[in-house]
């Protein structure tokens, strides 16, 4: 009898931790970050044993086909609903429509972004009859004849997928109709992303391409259990492709990269760890993401700026942004099919253009100095525009200013002397201040018919260059040392006064750092007494260009800075809604519509992410302590830390990098980050509501959840009732009249409507 207690108390024993073994295994499941989704889908099996990872989990479930095609009817109407209105341009159109404008009629333009967003913006206007000849001036100005509508439609048709992505990303990631449903409604019923999706601007675009890769990720890692199937490379492939779309239309793209990119790892780990998987095995996953990940969004994002480059051939605007020898390949500017001497020489007459962003050309005029401005001397500035004030005498240092048949030509540091063809005064430096820039030394035209002193000789250093190397014109970067005071012919990028005619400021900088505003490069050569060559041998390949293209991006971003009296906007506005944008009109009178985030939405949004912080710290401590959970309960956890965790990665990479830039900031950046926050809401919430039943027995619990359903839905549609002519365009008397539309509705001081 004792044996048989004894072993009956062992087989109790043995069962119990067996018992308890598997609910540890089942915590740690669902303890799992969402870099781990893939991992949720093996255990997952279909009725008849198999798994269902290769399928679509929602696509036959009633209530989705009902729900989608409810959710994409809304979304498509409230976005195209009077898309005609205002019918002048509104806000950033006069960039856009105005860039969209130029691809119709290829000519060459400078932007800070990537260039696919105004390519696609240009092909919709092409393709809806649009003809490139509206000018796009400044907001205000009317459309009158002109065919605009196709560039709106198509911005806002990208807009109205959000909330169908957003519904079927939060449907993958929770396996809800709840969450995903409240993800829609926030979406579908926020004026802000109404608003920014009606007009011709980037934001809508970037958008969708960042939903189309989150959602693409979660499907694909949905297809674990099939790798390397069809599916499984169809969901990879897209996931590629619209990462490459995000990065070609704003480098803000980059943040939904390195989303992707952290998941991806953390999955590689994961089949790292999987020791039902060879190393072979392995390398093919490896090998496979690169190529799907890196390689193919590499490959479209360089194959978008080679169809930019063939496209905008012709000669434009954006010329003075890049180099002399970018610009030699525009049909139309002065260097296209030229020829001149390839070597500088003493005796020629050259142009020599600033290479920082809008650094100018080396220019000087009649017009001197005011008094108290360092000495009373000739003005020398830097001018964006060709002028013949810009032709400058390339001289030996002697002062003797007779050339030789054969004349010699300049090399890697000789003494030089520059003399102004207009005036015939040399280009000079001395100990004065300069006119802005305090630290440097004033630069000035000195002297007459070739007299002036030491202060007029400078170095010729050629980046790069050793002792004796000859000065191309285009290619070589070069530096004016002056001899006399040890510093740099420097263009500081200052606008002078009125007295200096607006132009740029030239100052000599005592820091010898190499940098763009310090480096110059012969542009136009004149010297009869060499031979020409045809400057198309100087021509920059495409990975030269390639190149040059986003330094000058990226540091056209870097120089965004606010204007005086420019309204900005600082990143802790935003997620409390803090305050809108101006689209169009100021006074009673005008056509009045301003961003600005339905303010029920935009807080719900906020509070939302300080429950769900709660709450994961609440399941946390829950598992952390051993508590028991059903199996309910653990799929609430395993969607909270999951699904949840990927949204609040994603809201905290588009949205926490702001805070570190020194650019101008405004409102509409917050958007990409709106868009997770709204995801996370729909999971938090759904949750939150399911958990009545800890409070309630049932039926009570579901009434209760019913309810607070119903009344976040009508809480939602009625502060859109309210705040709906913000978007679609007001009239008549200001909110703080009684008489108003908005009277009563501006629930913060900051908000200007």
């Amino acid at each position: 009898m004792a044996e048989e207690c004894a072993t009956l108390s062992k087989n109790q024993m043995d069962n119990t931790l067996l018992r308890h073994r598997k609910h540890s295994a089942s915590l740690k499941r669902a303890q799992n970050p969402v870099t781990h989704l893939s991992k949720t889908q093996d255990d997952t099996l279909s009725s008849n044993g198999t798994t269902d990872g290769c399928s679509d989990l929602y696509g036959g479930q009633t209530s989705s086909k009902v729900l989608l095609p409810v959710v994409a009817g809304i979304s498509f109407s409230t976005r195209m609903y009077k898309i005609l209105e205002p019918p002048h341009v509104c806000w950033d159109e006069t960039h856009f429509g105005k860039m969209g404008s130029y691809y119709i009629n290829r000519t060459f333009f400078f932007d800070v972004h990537p260039p696919l967003g105004k390519m696609l913006i240009g092909l919709a206007g092409y393709m809806t009859g649009y003809d490139g000849s509206f000018p796009f001036v400044k907001p205000g100005d009317r459309y009158e004849h002109h065919n605009y509508w196709g560039m709106r439609g198509f911005c806002a048709l990208l807009g109205s997928f959000l909330p169908i992505l957003a519904y079927l990303t939060v449907l993958e990631l929770s396996r809800s109709q709840t969450a995903a449903l409240i993800t829609a409604c926030l979406l579908l019923f926020d004026t802000g992303c109404i608003t920014i999706s009606q007009y011709i601007l980037l934001d809508p675009i970037l958008m969708f391409f960042i939903m189309t890769a989150v959602l693409s990720m979660v499907k694909f890692h949905q297809q674990a259990q099939c790798a390397f199937s069809a599916s499984w490379w169809l969901w990879l492939g897209l996931t590629g492709i619209s990462l490459a779309g995000a990065l070609g239309v704003k480098f803000v793209g980059l943040f939904v990269i390195t989303l992707v990119g952290l998941n991806t790892v953390s999955d590689l780990w994961r089949l790292l760890g999987d020791l039902k998987l060879s190393l072979v095995d392995i390398a093919k996953h490896l090998i496979a993401r690169v190529c799907g990940l890196i390689l193919l969004p590499l490959f479209l994002y360089v194959t978008i700026f080679a169809v930019h480059f063939v496209v905008l051939n012709k000669s434009g605007p954006g010329d003075g942004f890049f180099s002399s020898a970018f610009q030699s390949r525009l049909i139309g500017n002065n260097l296209h099919n030229a020829s001149m001497p390839e070597y500088l020489a003493y005796g020629s007459t050259i142009t020599i253009k600033n290479l920082r962003i809008a650094g100018g050309y080396l220019h000087s005029h009649w017009h001197l100095y005011p008094e108290g401005v360092g000495a009373r001397q000739q003005q020398v500035t830097a001018y964006l525009h060709k002028d013949f004030n810009n032709l400058w005498l390339v001289h030996k240092h002697d002062y003797n200013n007779s050339h030789p048949e054969n004349p010699d030509l300049v090399r890697h540091g000789d003494i030089v002397r520059l003399e102004h063809k207009e005036t015939t005064r040399s280009l000079h430096s001395h100990l004065h201040e300069a006119p802005l820039t305090k630290k440097h030394f004033q630069v000035t035209g000195y002297g007459i018919n070739g007299t002036g002193d030491s202060n007029d000789l400078w170095q010729i250093q050629v980046s790069g260059g050793r002792r004796g190397d000859l000065v191309k014109v285009l290619r070589s970067k070069i530096r004016l040392f002056h001899r006399a005071t040890g510093c740099v012919l420097y263009s500081s990028g200052k606008t002078l006064p009125k007295w200096g005619w607006e132009q740029v400021e030239v100052t000599c900088s005592p820091y010898l750092k190499e940098t763009p505003s310090s480096q110059w490069n012969i542009e136009d050569h004149v010297n009869p007494k060499l031979p020409n060559i045809s400057l198309s041998v100087l021509k920059p390949h495409f990975l030269e260009i390639l190149i040059e293209s986003h330094i000058v991006m990226l540091r056209g971003n870097s120089g965004l800075k606010p204007k005086d009296n420019e309204m900005n906007s600082k990143p802790w506005h935003w997620p409390i809604n803090y305050q809108g944008l101006r689209f169009s009109g100021v006074n009673k009178t005008d056509y009045r519509v301003y961003l600005l985030g339905n303010p029920v939405v935009w807080w719900i949004n906020l509070v939302s992410l300080v429950l769900y912080l709660l709450m994961a710290a609440v399941a946390s401590i829950t598992v952390q302590r051993g508590f028991s959970l059903g199996s309910k309960r653990r799929e609430h956890l395993r969607v909270l830390r999951s699904g949840g965790g990927l949204l609040l990665l994603g809201w905290l990479l588009h949205y926490t990098p702001f805070y570190a830039m020194g650019r101008v900031l405004y409102y509409h950046h917050y958007f990409p980050a709106m868009l997770f926050s709204s995801m996370l809401t729909g999971i938090t919430l759904d949750i939150w509501f399911k958990s009545t039943d800890l409070l309630l027995r049932t039926p009570y619990s579901d009434w209760l959840q019913n309810l607070a359903q119903i009344l976040l839905l009508l809480s939602i549609v009625y502060s859109f009732y309210l705040f709906h002519p913000l978007s679609y365009g007001m009239t008549g008397p200001l909110a703080h009249n009684p008489k108003s539309h908005m009277a009563g509705l501006k629930w913060m001081d900051s908000w200007e409507f």
